[in-house]
């Protein structure tokens, strides 16, 4: 199998895949079901939504796990099924990516609160996510994608699970959708520095509202953290309905792969798509990358930095002319 931690330890972006659900959706899957449940049931669609992926470019695709722990499953009446829908979402990617492209196996939020906020302790947590974390290992993964986590606790938890089951590497990405914060008030800075120091490969953002509020919490990070491999994964923008009906993402692939510079110069390793993304977004993505060489990092860290204080300046501002309103 590829060797992640040697991949990302080389030159160059390495390209994740897009949106899981939508794709999967286009491919027959009814509005409602949980994606993860096709694993057992229709086998041959999620190899086909994989396969669409590394033909478009990606060198990563991730596990149709999001909701693969036991109280998502749960919810949907199949968490008895847990062990088997982890380990038959990770051959289904094996079996299409050989031993050339990277299968990640993705962790999502349980969907349950954690403690202070709800009833879900951290240590039940650590044991529902090293259930999903050892299934997708023995499934034959290349690494863990501990991805879209609002709560800083609950990311922890599924890298401690995963530390204790496996000696994969992880990568982990929170959402930050809440102007500049994750829902549950984590920002970029914070997220940074308390998950790179938990030993793992690479700390990002991914889902969120805009590129622009993604890209934001990318500076953040690099400021925060110079040395940190950083991950991202952004949305193609909000979506909306049209004529009542469809639900579409108004950033093209050609938007999101002039994003993508911004993001390659702030040192990203790794980068793909989430929700509203497709194949056709990730083949844009590796096109406008191929050749890309960030500049120096201290040029970046001092542009990142002038521009925070300019920000800030702005904001102060913009509140003391308000003070002075009636």
């Amino acid at each position: 199998m590829p060797d992640l931690r040697k991949r990302l330890s080389e030159p160059g972006i390495l390209i994740m895949d897009g949106a899981t659900g939508t794709q999967l959706q286009q491919l027959g899957l009814p509005a409602g079901m949980a994606p993860e449940i096709w694993n057992l049931d229709n086998p041959e669609a999620v190899k086909n939504h994989y396969r669409a992926y590394y033909e478009a470019g990606s060198d990563a695709v991730l596990t149709n796990t999001f909701g693969g722990t036991r109280p998502r499953l749960d919810m949907e009446g199949r968490g008895v099924d847990t062990h088997a829908i982890n380990v038959a979402a990770a051959r289904l990617a094996r079996e299409v990516a050989g031993d050339d492209k990277f299968v990640l196996g993705s962790i999502g939020p349980t969907g349950v609160l954690m403690e202070p906020m709800g009833e879900l302790t951290y240590e039940k947590a650590v044991e529902y996510f090293a259930e999903q974390a050892a299934a997708l290992a023995e499934g034959g993964v290349d690494g863990l994608h501990i991805e879209t986590m609002s709560d800083l606790s609950e990311a922890k938890a599924a890298i401690e699970a995963a530390h204790q089951v496996t000696d994969l590497p992880v990568t982990v990405t929170m959402s930050f959708d809440m102007h500049g914060r994750t829902m549950m008030g984590v920002r970029p800075e914070d997220a940074v520095q308390e998950l790179w120091a938990m030993d793992v490969l690479a700390v990002g953002a991914n889902c969120g509202r805009t590129l622009e509020e993604n890209l934001a919490a990318i500076k953040a990070m690099r400021t925060a953290a110079p040395e940190a491999r950083l991950v991202v994964k952004p949305n193609a923008g909000l979506p909306r309905t049209e004529d009542g009906v469809e639900v579409v993402y108004d950033v093209t692939p050609e938007i999101m792969a002039d994003f993508a510079l911004q993001f390659g110069e702030q040192h990203i390793t790794m980068m793909g798509g989430c929700c509203g993304s497709n194949p056709a977004h990730i083949t844009a993505l590796k096109d406008k990358l191929a050749d890309f060489s960030p500049p120096p990092l201290a040029e970046v860290l001092a542009k990142n930095k002038a521009a925070a204080a300019e920000s800030g300046s702005d904001e102060k501002r913009s509140r003391r002319r308000g003070s002075g309103r009636r």
